[in-house]
């Protein structure tokens, strides 16, 4: 990234400031070039301007190979312990970086030797808050059988669509998006393993900030727009819809002991502190994910939402949100 951006020492100096200024302390991604010195580089040109740009077709192909693995691996690591996997009734597969037909849900059926009369949809292309939407999605489904065993998996490879041109979007997006996938059950029987009880959804479009998150496609690549507008409308809205969501169960901000907020990046966690009026230390989850993984897009906040069942302590209830194109929110409740 500093090799396209930061071509003089002065902008080498910014792109430092920037980077110690996110609060990012590392990334991962599926493409090693970005670890490498240039004459190693295996996907991108090894040539000024990287020209020719890898095309979209390049970047579908990496996604084809890797985001079936991550995303096997994420579904074990879930179940391990848990479930057999030919017990799973129902499969959601949530991204925003990659799509084919047939796509990753026929994918994970075949390397996991799912059954074949699973049930499976996917949600594509809604941006960082399409897991919590999955998970409104199999809740409903546990809601109308009691049966099922819905496993939703994540998977996102942002780092596929880094774009060359120094345009304050591209600038933002390469860095803060990492590369991961995260995988949850939901079910509709009670069972021994430690979780979480869902109580709640609320999802609600803020529409002044329809053009201020996108995510396009292109034929280098998607395109990512984050205008620095986002972190304010955040600010100034979030706090109404957080009380407008926990109407629903008669409580309020006092009564949330965990929340489990999207780390969409440095600037968008300070907006919900502000908004909310509450202390750092109440998102440290979040901090922490950031932190260690960058903003993973829809899997980020699994990750966090995984740290926070990992601990000791009771969640005596427990506030998600993630936030997307349109500019959407989506919201949930919780308790263990």
């Amino acid at each position: 990234m500093q090799c396209v951006y930061a071509p003089t020492e002065v902008e080498k100096r910014k792109m430092r400031f920037l980077y110690q200024q996110s609060g990012i302390k590392q990334r991962y991604s599926v493409i090693a070039d970005y670890s490498r010195a240039i004459q190693e580089w295996k996907f991108y040109p090894q040539s000024e301007g990287l020209e020719p740009f890898p095309s979209l077709e390049q970047r579908m192909a990496v996604y084809n190979k890797k985001a079936p693995l991550l995303s096997v691996d994420a579904a074990r690591n879930c179940l391990d312990g848990i479930l057999h996997h030919k017990e799973i009734t129902h499969l959601i597969t949530v991204s925003c970086t990659g799509m084919s037909a047939p796509g990753l849900d026929l994918q994970m059926v075949e390397l996991m030797d799912l059954d074949k009369t699973i049930f499976r949809t996917s949600v594509n292309f809604m941006g960082c808050y399409a897991a919590i939407h999955a998970m409104k999605i199999a809740d409903a489904i546990c809601k109308s059988n009691a049966k099922a065993k819905v496993l939703i998996v994540s998977t996102e490879l942002c780092t596929l669509h880094f774009q060359h041109e120094g345009t304050m979007d591209n600038i933002t997006s390469s860095l803060l998006f990492g590369d991961g996938s995260a995988a949850i059950l939901m079910t509709g029987e009670e069972n021994n393993s430690k979780g979480i009880y869902i109580d709640n959804f609320h999802s609600e479009i803020i529409p002044k900030g329809k053009r201020d998150m996108a995510w396009e496609l292109s034929s280098s690549g998607f395109l990512m727009t984050l205008s620095g507008y986002v972190p304010d409308l955040i600010e100034e809205d979030f706090a109404k819809v957080v009380e407008r969501s926990l109407e629903k169960e008669n409580i309020n901000v006092s009564d949330i002991t965990h929340w489990c907020i999207h780390p969409g990046g440095k600037r968008i966690l300070e907006a919900i502190q502000k908004s909310l009026s509450i202390e750092k230390q109440k998102l440290h989850f979040s901090y922490d994910v950031l932190q260690e993984y960058g903003n993973l897009s829809s899997a980020a906040i699994l990750f966090v939402l995984k740290n926070m069942m990992c601990q000791k302590k009771e969640i005596k209830k427990l506030f998600g949100a993630a936030f997307g194109p349109g500019l959407t929110v989506e919201t949930f409740t919780a308790h263990t």
